[in-house]
């Protein structure tokens, strides 16, 4: 057992999980000048696994740190500042959600227009007006 859970693994993997990996995301989204929506979908989605991958490491290292005899890691994982640590990974699932919705909303709306479009040409060729 080591003396504090910021030399830990599972701390490393919280700040590649909540820092890293999050902005190498959205640097993509605002460097990418073509995407389909398949790809757009497939990074919100990521977003969202990240924030509970987030909170899963959070809830470990909770624990780790009750266990060890450092103050340091329980001024940071077992008191109110705890609860600023959530917001990141709420804020992440939040906008994975949000681009999520998006795709899904653009999506159907173009399902939408295109069956509009399909029904003005099948009265059009039966002499039937809409």
């Amino acid at each position: 057992m080591s003396q504090s859970v910021f030399v830990e693994f599972e701390f490393w993997l919280l700040v590649m999980f909540s820092v890293v990996f999050p902005a190498a995301i959205i640097w993509v989204c605002l460097t990418i000048r073509k995407v389909s929506r398949n790809h757009v979908l497939a990074l919100g989605l990521l977003l969202v696994a990240i924030a509970g991958v987030d909170i899963y490491l959070l809830q470990a290292l909770k624990r780790r740190s009750q266990e060890t005899p450092s103050t340091a890691d329980d001024l940071v994982f077992n008191s109110e500042i705890t609860v600023g640590l959530y917001v990141l990974p709420a804020l992440l699932a939040g906008i994975g959600v949000n681009i999520a919705s998006h795709v899904i909303i653009q999506h159907l709306s173009d399902a939408q227009r295109r069956f509009s479009a399909r029904g003005t040409s099948d009265s059009d060729e039966h002499g039937r007006s809409a």
